[in-house]
């Protein structure tokens, strides 16, 4: 059940305000900004409803999102089905903006005439698009140098013939509300991995993978980090821990590895689960880990079930900002006046989407349905 203190923060629940207090239902194709977020708050995709929010905290809005219904390949006997894209960025929001444009892209064009998605192309398509950035990179090394040391975490969702597929690369997280059918509660089953180094696992997997490299992770401020400068051990970008030719001049000094590496330190092959979907799974939260940082998995889904539909990506954004505030002992009210930038000091960029799970439009595996392609966050960065 959803705790008392977290049912106080968000009720009334079928009002879902956040920054201001303008409600909307969302009619609207490409979303609706109210100072610093961007919400949709619902829509339908090919295999049920969803609802999306965007809040800005960086100077820049680092974060980057996609849905994306219908054709999921070049071919007209191509599959059909949802994508879902979280892009999180780090160091500026080149990275994330670039996968929002070419990930999807290149995903649709490795499916081949009348076949299906799979691990691999979806594996492919991350590996084709980082090597498009840092081809970029190295285009621009010596009139833009500091792009080398941008990149972006990548988490995606696929929901295609029945089937699940999950993708990620970094510290984004995807978690499923089940019903319970023994308690008749919806339970929070975590489907992404995370690679951050603050997780005993991956500080293991980084020394295997670099056994003559006693520095591979670093405990600097009480915070685990790859070499000392990078808490993720996967991402697309960060061309600076890819390639040793961008660990030099002109880049940075405070980007700058004081030793030559003869192999990537960080890696952008994404962790791939695949699965079918059942009656019984019930909706995904796809959201970028500055949402995690303050509400639990179960939380999360506790809220989703508890909540209409209409303005739950909102509500979800909302509940993580009330918490933001009470760890730093300040109103709510006073955390929406800060403008982005400072804003950062308290939270990070929160990217949230909901997809609920139609069990009848996934299970006859449709031919065609709602076609939408939607960016999140667009209108609330300036653009550059």
């Amino acid at each position: 059940m959803v705790s008392e203190t977290l049912m106080k923060i968000v009720s009334p629940c079928w009002k879902p305000s956040v920054e201001g207090g303008n409600s909307s239902r969302g009619g609207d194709a490409s979303g609706r900004v109210d100072g610093l977020l961007w919400y949709k708050d619902s829509g339908r995709h090919i295999n049920g409803e969803f609802s999306m929010a965007v809040i800005q905290a960086n100077k820049l809005l680092e974060d980057r999102s996609q849905l994306e219904s219908g054709p999921l390949s070049s071919f007209e006997s191509g599959p059909v089905g949802t994508f879902v894209g979280i892009y999180d960025g780090h160091g500026g929001p080149e990275a994330a903006e670039f996968i929002n444009d070419r990930l999807f892209n290149n995903m649709k064009k490795f499916i081949p005439d009348n076949q299906g998605v799979s691990a691999e192309i979806i594996n492919k398509a991350f590996v084709e698009t980082e090597e498009e950035f840092l081809s970029l990179v190295k285009n621009q090394w010596l009139i833009k140098p500091q792009i080398a040391s941008v990149g972006s975490c990548c988490l995606v969702g696929i929901i295609c013939c029945g089937l699940l597929y999950i993708a990620n690369a970094g510290d984004s997280r995807v978690v499923l509300g089940r019903t319970e059918k023994t308690h008749k509660e919806v339970k929070a089953v975590q489907l992404s991995s995370e690679h951050n180094a603050s997780i005993e696992s991956v500080r293991e997997e980084l020394h295997l993978l670099h056994p003559n490299d006693p520095h591979i992770v670093v405990l600097k401020h009480k915070v685990w980090r790859v070499k000392g400068v990078i808490q993720v051990s996967r991402s697309l970008g960060d061309a600076y821990l890819k390639k040793t030719e961008f660990n030099r001049e002109p880049l940075l000094p405070k980007f700058r590895l004081p030793e030559p590496f003869h192999k990537p330190i960080l890696q952008a092959e994404p962790a791939i689960v695949v699965q079918k979907l059942y009656p019984e799974d019930q909706f995904l939260i796809f959201a970028s880990d500055g949402l995690w940082e303050y509400i639990s998995n179960q939380e999360a889904v506790d809220l989703v079930h508890s909540c209409p539909r209409n303005g739950i990506a909102r509500k979800l954004v909302k509940a993580a900002l009330h918490e933001a505030a009470r760890k730093r002992e300040m109103r709510y009210t006073d955390l929406k006046k800060i403008d982005r930038g400072v804003r950062r000091h308290f939270h990070d960029d929160i990217t949230v989407i909901v997809l609920f799970l139609d069990s009848h439009l996934i299970s006859r595996s449709p031919s065609h349905g709602p076609m939408l392609s939607i960016r999140g966050g667009s209108g609330i960065h300036p653009r550059c």
